[in-house]
């Protein structure tokens, strides 16, 4: 049984990680960190913390585009097995880079990667981190707008089971990620599986 985590490069995945499981996860200050596909077990669930997506500093660009691919494979390929996906997102640069998707008339890489887990049936969580960096009088309308942009009608707050608004940095919002978790576990008949979960 796992739970899968993907997102952009240095959004944040592994210390979400580090926050749900109070493992020691490797992090890093800058992207492209988690290269490899890399597993952390939890009693009898696996957390899988699938490599950063889209543009890498340093990195060449057909190397992006292969671990793109591996995240694809690994997905197809282990559907079965995956319980719970999880797509982390920065709540700060989300809709600008969104945006200068839409300008290029493309498909911005992380709507296309929620369209797909949904397409796959794993109706992903999306979790929003580094809200402590939004002022609490603004956060409302990036919520609204993130929600829109993955195709959700807006406002967010009708979607509390799909949005996490959450900090890493800070704790803020992990008490009720792991809430969304524990629901979604249990709603599948798994709940022996969450003793991990505190």
């Amino acid at each position: 049984m796992e739970i899968v985590l993907v997102g952009r490069s240095n959004v944040g995945k592994s210390s979400i990680i580090r926050q749900l499981t109070g493992k020691k996860v490797v992090v890093g200050k800058r992207p492209g960190v988690t290269r490899r596909i890399t597993r952390y077990q939890v009693g009898k669930m696996d957390i899988v913390d699938m490599p950063g997506f889209g543009f890498m500093s340093r990195v060449p660009r057909f190397l992006q585009e292969k671990i793109k691919t591996e995240i694809v494979r690994y997905l197809e390929n282990n559907r079965k097995e995956i319980v719970l996906a999880m797509e982390v997102v920065d709540a700060r640069s989300f809709s600008e880079i969104a945006e200068r998707w839409q300008k290029r008339g493309q498909i911005p890489v992380d709507v296309e990667m929620f369209s797909f887990l949904n397409e796959l049936n794993l109706s992903p969580i999306v979790v929003i981190n580094k809200i402590d960096l939004i002022p609490n009088t603004y956060r409302d309308v990036v919520l609204d707008d993130i929600c829109d942009k993955l195709g959700l009608p807006p406002p967010w707050r009708q979607w509390v089971d799909v949005l996490a608004p959450v900090s890493a940095k800070t704790g803020e919002g992990i008490p009720e990620l792991k809430k969304i978790i524990k629901r979604r576990i249990h709603a599948l008949g798994l709940g022996r599986y969450l003793g991990w979960l505190k």
